[in-house]
């Protein structure tokens, strides 16, 4: 067995642990399961990339075990440090994403689905933010420009993957999604009344936006490295 292995295997052994408290309705322990599959995926990665981890891969991990205590807390601060936490990975990934890539060039069959793209993202802008609860009305505007980070995120995303269609793109795509419909079923678990399909579908789509990321980071080196083998 590799020795990355025992990692993986553990991290998906948290997210199913995850998904049997969260339909025994056992809200605690789920959380607690859930913990561990950051420190699991952490370990994966480091491990894999024998022990070579860059600056912004460290910042973000760094900032997703922050947003995993404030979840853990569950203090009055815990929903703003965690939405500050996360929106500092969003731009560090956001980073990457502009860095770390050639500049996307669309050509003229590619104009149709991005335009689909940009208006099914500023659908979901629109109609989440428009969702008003009490306990976010102090803090519309961090919200608002939370939801701007991931939805500049999501699009480089897509249409990375609709103009070079790599497997680099692929990755980067899936962890968007998740990303995405993590925090809008986030909202909807505020927003509606408690449902154990909105929290199954909060939990696995959190957990796998975290095994994506690392595929992402990985995948994002071998690519540099064949960059610099051929020059």
């Amino acid at each position: 067995m590799k020795a990355n292995k025992p990692s993986l295997i553990l991290f998906f052994l948290a997210l199913l642990v995850t998904i049997v408290f969260d339909c025994l309705q056992y809200d605690i322990l789920a959380i607690y399961a859930k913990a561990v599959v950051l420190p699991a995926i952490f370990f994966y990665f480091i491990i894999t990339s024998e022990f070579k981890i860059g600056k912004t891969e460290g910042l973000i991990f760094f900032f997703c075990f922050v947003g995993q205590v404030f979840n853990l807390m569950d203090v009055e601060v815990s929903e703003i440090g965690g939405a500050v936490s996360f929106l500092f990975v969003y731009l560090l990934i956001l980073k990457l994403f502009i860095i770390d890539h050639e500049r996307i060039k669309l050509r003229r069959k590619d104009i149709l689905p991005v335009s689909i793209v940009v208006i099914f993202i500023a659908y979901l802008l629109v109609s989440v933010l428009s969702l008003q609860f009490d306990n976010m009305k102090k803090f519309n505007a961090l919200y608002t420009f939370y939801g701007i980070v991931l939805s500049v995120l999501s699009y480089y995303s897509f249409v990375s993957y609709i103009t070079k269609g790599t497997h680099l793109a692929l990755l980067m795509s899936l962890m968007a999604v998740c990303y995405i419909f993590s925090d809008i079923f986030y909202i909807f678990n505020e927003y509606f009344s408690y449902s154990v399909v909105l929290v199954l579908v909060r939990d696995i789509t959190q957990v796998l936006a975290y095994y994506f990321m690392v595929e992402y980071f990985l995948e994002k080196v071998k690519v540099q490295k064949k960059v610099l083998y051929n020059n």
